[in-house]
């Protein structure tokens, strides 16, 4: 079992940056392949990001490739987002999410644990 606890999201400009950090708990955090999604009102939750238990394996979604990274301490039990050059667009909620499987894939419906969300605005 893991249970994920987002933070670090806000207000920002556009063309700001934010970073959101997922604290994870349970012992076997190192072998979880991790993740994050969004969602904006009235739209459907999307696959943003995800990293392999290892850090050898990233995806990205194409909207956010170039601007976000995402990274893991495995030491910390921790899973960041590093959102830069940001854009209204990029307004959502933002979700960490977990797989025991080691592929990162972008279907909601594969991960099996997610944490409660949290809010970013980018103004204009």
């Amino acid at each position: 079992q893991v249970q994920l606890v987002e933070s670090g999201g806000g207000l920002v400009q556009a063309g700001g940056s934010l970073r959101l950090s997922c604290a994870a708990s349970g012992r076997t955090f190192y072998s979880y392949t991790m993740g994050w999604f969004r969602q904006a009102p009235g739209k459907e939750r999307e696959f943003v990001a995800g990293i392999s238990w290892s850090s050898g394996n990233t995806g990205y979604a194409d909207s956010v490739k170039g601007r976000f990274t995402i990274s893991r301490d495995n030491a910390k039990n921790t899973v960041y987002l590093q959102m830069n050059s940001l854009k209204p667009e990029d307004t959502a909620v933002y979700y960490c999410a977990a797989r025991s499987s080691p592929i990162v894939v972008v279907q909601e419906y594969l991960w099996g644990y997610w944490g409660q969300g949290t809010q970013v605005t980018v103004s204009s």
